[in-house]
């Protein structure tokens, strides 16, 4: 059985840079796969990975202390740097009792919120002093990217000290009229908790949470944005409602009350995102946008989170939009396919009226 070197893999992640592709999957009795666009491509130039060729290489990805975490959790998350300017988010975990990789590019130049295709009142989320801004979907579908280009517009329109706790660190920022501070979880803090109530004592003006992950962090996190800064953090939720209610869910009974009034007072937006393949190749964004007002905050305090759609759906002229909105204008600019928008409608009929 022949061994993969470190060479060999910088070959790999060559080819991966050079097919302009997103993601590659390490897997036993697979070649590698790369996914370009949203397609995976298998590369048949390969021979299938046996779990020794996999474990070859996270003795290279992998230092002292990552590989205990993933003998122990039988997973890890970690970043891998390639090159001089090129990163990779690494996630290593156990498949059938073999080791595979997924590994996703980290794009090296952070875009602004123009080159995303993102609506501009997420540039006044970044104008706040302090608050909580929420940003939320399914894994994979460009949160990280549009968190960094909001703090790069922090960081280049203002001053102050901003602070980033991510697992792992992805984009890497060049101060400019910010200091920045970036911490990932194992390596400079042991979870995002120890690093939150940390913060408070680092002068900070701006934190970046790269998940808020339970109910110490989120708690934590909710303190901060209470006094005096401006918190941006991501959950693996699906639009606002459900953020608020996940939030709120997390707290035993007896708190919730509290922190639903807590969330309502420093609640500034939650976008949710989710990118669609383009016609032609590429992907483009379709997002949520909600904007906390008067009427926002009542049915926080109020629990009446089932309200929310509806102040959406009469609120378009302070900026807030519904998904099937941008889902039907991207259709009907012929940037997106019909049956492509579909799978990612949540009221069909809604969307079938803005279509038609």
């Amino acid at each position: 059985m022949y061994k993969v070197s470190e060479l060999e893999l910088n070959k790999l992640l060559s080819l991966l840079m050079e097919r302009d592709a997103s993601d590659l999957h390490l897997m036993v009795g697979e070649p590698p796969v790369i996914r370009v666009d949203t397609q995976l491509i298998r590369l048949d130039n390969y021979q299938a990975l046996s779990a020794d060729n996999i474990n070859d290489l996270l003795k290279v990805l992998l230092h002292e202390a990552q590989k205990k975490i993933f003998a122990q959790n039988l997973q890890v998350d970690f970043s891998y740097a390639f090159k001089e300017n090129i990163r990779f988010r690494v996630n290593a975990y156990m498949h059938k009792g073999t080791p595979a990789i997924a590994m996703r590019v980290i794009p090296t130049r952070i875009k602004t919120l123009d080159e995303l295709n993102l609506p501009g009142i997420l540039k006044k989320f970044t104008e706040k002093k302090q608050g909580l801004v929420l940003m939320v979907g399914p894994t994979g579908h460009g949160k990280s990217t549009a968190l960094a280009s909001l703090i790069n517009e922090i960081n280049n329109t203002r001053d102050g000290h901003i602070l980033t706790i991510e697992d792992p660190v992805e984009f890497i920022f060049s101060a400019n009229k910010c200091i920045i501070s970036q911490r990932e979880v194992l390596m400079d803090t042991p979870d995002f908790s120890s690093a939150l109530k940390s913060a408070l004592r680092e002068d900070i003006n701006v934190v970046l949470v790269g998940e808020m992950r339970d109910l110490e962090s989120i708690s934590t996190t909710l303190t901060i944005a209470e006094t005096g800064h401006l918190v941006f953090a991501t959950l693996h939720t699906n639009d606002a409602a459900q953020s608020i209610d996940r939030i709120v869910d997390v707290f035993p009974p007896g708190q919730q009350a509290q922190i639903r009034s807590q969330l309502s007072s420093v609640l500034v937006g939650v976008v949710s995102l989710r990118l669609l393949p383009k016609i032609g190749g590429g992907r483009v964004p379709a997002y949520e946008i909600l904007v906390s007002n008067h009427a926002v905050r009542n049915v926080i305090r109020d629990n009446k989170v089932y309200e929310i759609p509806n102040i959406i759906h009469t609120s378009l002229e302070e900026g807030m939009i519904p998904l099937d909105k941008t889902l039907a204008l991207l259709v009907k600019q012929g940037v997106v396919e019909f049956e492509v928008a579909q799978n990612f409608v949540l009221d069909n009929e809604y969307f079938l009226s803005l279509i038609s």
